[in-house]
């Protein structure tokens, strides 16, 4: 599935977990530490420059905001956490929300992880992938602003963050895929673009395959009218 993100157009958003829409199409999850990049990375992702908005406060934006791709998936922009200027019973209440969401969301079938590459994996980037992985779903981590590292450094920064990955979840770091990414010179654009494209494409096999199912299934269904019952019994007289 090439340009999985593209055409994507705002669907709505939420504040709490009451207003989360019923469980329904696909959804795939972006997270990450205020400041990362988040918002670009999905905006060059769906190769558009004002779908998600950054902040000007970073931290202060609140909401999840869906946004409806063409093959009618969603993508979930999760709120960006772990900035100082937010009050912490608000900290509280969104890492609650989100470790929430991203454990037990059922139209989940992958989250992006934007990690900024110059800092590494974050204590709060571990606890919510530690709400996550348990699933069993993948993780595609973004190690964003690569362009301002020189090739030896941005060597470093990946195999740091593999290494934390594995020191702190050595039974599922194969869940995780690392991708260096620029959003500046598009460094990592195509790998990305390909691991979501498989998520989705496989999505789509099991939604047709489930749908050949029932329709097989009904077609095998003995009918319940018209269906010979047999010879009487002769009557006893």
């Amino acid at each position: 599935m090439k340009h999985p993100l593209q055409q994507a157009e705002f669907a709505l958003s939420i504040a709490n977990d009451a207003q989360l829409p019923p469980p329904g199409p696909p959804e795939i999850a972006f997270a990450g530490r205020s400041n990362a990049g988040k918002s670009t990375a999905i905006n060059v992702l769906a190769n558009r420059t004002r779908l998600a908005f950054a902040s000007k406060t970073p931290g202060r934006t609140q909401q999840i905001n869906f946004f409806r791709l063409r093959s009618g998936a969603l993508l979930a922009d999760l709120p960006g956490y772990g900035y100082a200027a937010v009050p912490l019973a608000l900290k509280r209440h969104w890492q609650g929300f989100l470790g929430r969401y991203v454990a037990t969301r059922q139209s989940l079938i992958g989250l992006v992880l934007i990690v900024d590459a110059r800092h590494g994996l974050a204590e709060l980037d571990v606890e919510l992938l530690s709400s996550y992985l348990g699933s069993g779903r993948p993780v595609l981590l973004l190690a964003t602003k690569m362009d301002k590292l020189t090739t030896s450094q941005q060597r470093i920064a990946e195999e740091d963050i593999v290494r934390a990955l594995v020191e702190a979840f050595p039974m599922q770091a194969a869940q995780v895929i690392v991708v260096p990414f620029s959003a500046t010179n598009r460094l990592g654009l195509e790998a990305a673009e390909s691991v979501l494209g498989t998520w989705l494409a496989q999505h789509e096999d099991m939604s047709a395959g489930d749908e050949l199912a029932r329709t097989a299934g009904k077609e095998k269904a003995p009918r319940t009218r018209g269906v010979p019952r047999g010879p009487k019994r002769p009557s006893r007289g």
